[in-house]
């Protein structure tokens, strides 16, 4: 489990998130959803050591995240920043490859191939593997980049915006691909959405940030609905149900 107690980050004097305290129930797949300018990413990154907090702590099973050795932290907490940029010319191979360093240390084992090439299968990638990342889409280098998260194979997988750069067909694979983490492999990922249509049918609980404030944090179905959304989007949100999924209708709600 991941504990959030507290966590505060100001960046001058503007408190870019407020004392948030939040628990991560493993073998879930928790969304951070909210306007934008909420904290989202800014908490993901004190979550994932990117940012150093100025109040708080985060536990990971009891441990705080900042007392962990690197090594340690990587075998066990996998991240995808919403910007990566490389300056160096890598295949799509090279990349995912990449995942397995906490264990390798570079030289990269059997077992560890096989880590990289079940990414490549999953994410579609295997047929491109050979092709360098500056030649590719921005779509197809971002799935890259998830593959490469995949393949260093941590029970926590945190993920900010993967979505971006994504058309509806990959980004429908995507979250396949973490509902299928979560539901076959018993992993726990934390992920921040834009689109709360793909929060509302894909995760199980969500985390609501508004002004670097915690607004909601419960189960799927209980924030999915017109009166919480009003309160997180200041919009009135109408909700419909189809095949069990509730799917919000923003594109024409109203103010």
């Amino acid at each position: 489990m991941i504990e959030i107690k507290g966590l505060t980050k100001r960046f001058g004097k503007k408190p870019v998130v407020e004392d948030v305290s939040v628990k991560i129930e493993p073998g879930t797949i928790t969304s951070f959803i909210g306007p934008n300018g909420a904290g989202k990413s800014t908490l993901l990154s004190m979550v994932s050591r990117l940012l150093d907090s100025d109040t708080g702590e985060v536990l990971l099973d009891q441990e705080n995240v900042k007392k962990m050795k690197s090594t340690e932290f990587a075998k066990r907490v996998s991240i995808l920043k919403q910007s990566n940029y490389l300056n160096v010319r890598l295949t799509v191979r090279e990349l995912v490859s990449f995942g397995r360093y906490p264990y390798s240390r570079g030289r990269l084992t059997a077992e560890d191939e096989k880590f990289v090439d079940q990414a490549l299968g999953y994410m579609n990638l295997t047929d491109i593997q050979n092709e360098f990342l500056d030649e590719l889409s921005g779509g197809q280098r971002q799935r890259a980049f998830v593959a490469m998260v995949i393949a260093q194979d941590t029970e926590y997988v945190l993920l900010d915006e993967p979505l971006n750069n994504l058309d509806m067909k990959h980004s429908v694979q995507i979250m396949k691909i973490l509902r299928k983490l979560v539901d076959e492999l018993g992993k726990t990922v934390v992920i921040v959405l834009h689109d709360i249509n793909f929060a509302s049918v894909y995760s199980d609980r969500i985390v609501a940030l508004k002004n670097g404030k915690l607004v909601k944090n419960g189960p799927t179905h209980e924030i999915i609905n017109s009166a919480a959304l009003r309160e997180v989007y200041d919009m009135d949100i109408p909700i419909q149900e189809q095949d069990g999924c509730r799917i919000c209708v923003y594109f024409k709600a109203h103010a």
